[in-house]
């Protein structure tokens, strides 16, 4: 049977609200802040898009180093540029970590030191090789990459909804049709970090609890890209409320999720 979990749907403070205490520092778009990317598939790219777009510097990395980046920076325009990855979690206030779970062992570790890092990994045994920790459900991909990065602070988000859609279904702060996203992680301030960039690309969140829960919304999980698409798919896909998302996280059951 799922197990009873809590979830809270977040939104940033409204104007002129005090921060809860412990929280860290709100992230402010426009003031040169940078957010590294680690990744320059379909989701590293489209994140740097909403990153860009709500003002935002982006440093985006990947495997074949920033030479390959060209076209990519150059669509971006004069707030991105390509580095290595360890430019980008260097410079990052926040680092998004998009590669495929087997890369995350060549992450340069050192470079991470008290980033706040979210994990959009998602295990594919077929791609990753089989993880027994992963397959006996003793452990989840976010808890894997940040006894890794033990240093860092890491936060699963941004790994449930298919790239194509993420710019789909941005919408400004108040606006009725939101869609939400889950995140987990355990240092609360770094949680929050991450809460508050997501509205600030167009997104609510959810907050799945810690790091341990992140199971909740991997592969082959309820909360796991269906509901963000109708059924023509991406070109369908369709706004997913705070309420709809923490039913699915309910309903997930580890005992059934695939290993294949």
């Amino acid at each position: 049977m799922p197990r009873e979990v809590t979830l809270v749907a977040s939104r940033r403070p409204r104007r002129g609200r005090s921060p809860r205490r412990g929280r860290q520092e709100v992230l402010v778009a426009g003031d040169g802040m940078t957010i590294g990317i680690i990744g320059s598939g379909n989701v590293g790219r489209a994140v740097a898009r909403l990153a860009v777009r709500a003002g935002f510097d982006v440093v985006l990395s990947n495997s074949r180093g920033p030479e390959s980046l060209a076209d990519a920076v150059s669509e971006l325009g004069e707030h991105a540029r390509a580095g290595s990855a360890a430019d980008a979690a260097r410079n990052g206030r926040v680092v998004l970590v998009a590669v495929p779970l087997k890369a995350c062992a060549d992450l340069p570790v050192e470079a991470f030191t008290d980033k706040v890092v979210i994990d959009a990994t998602n295990y594919y045994p077929a791609r990753d090789g089989q993880i027994p920790e992963l397959d006996d459900a003793s452990t989840t991909t976010s808890e894997l990459l940040q006894a890794h990065l033990a240093n860092s602070k890491v936060v699963k988000g941004l790994n449930s909804i298919a790239a194509d859609t993420l710019p789909r279904l941005a919408r400004p702060a108040g606006s009725d049709d939101r869609t939400a996203l889950p995140v987990a992680g355990d240092d609360q301030a770094a949680k929050a970090a991450v809460i508050d960039l997501l509205d600030r690309l167009g997104y609510d969140a959810v907050d799945a609890g810690p790091l341990s829960e992140g199971w909740r919304f991997q592969r082959d999980t309820p909360a796991y890209v269906a509901p963000y698409m109708g059924p023509g798919g991406v070109a369908d896909a369709r706004p997913t409320s705070a309420e709809r998302i923490r039913t699915e996280l309910r309903q997930a059951d580890r005992d059934h999720q695939a290993i294949s």
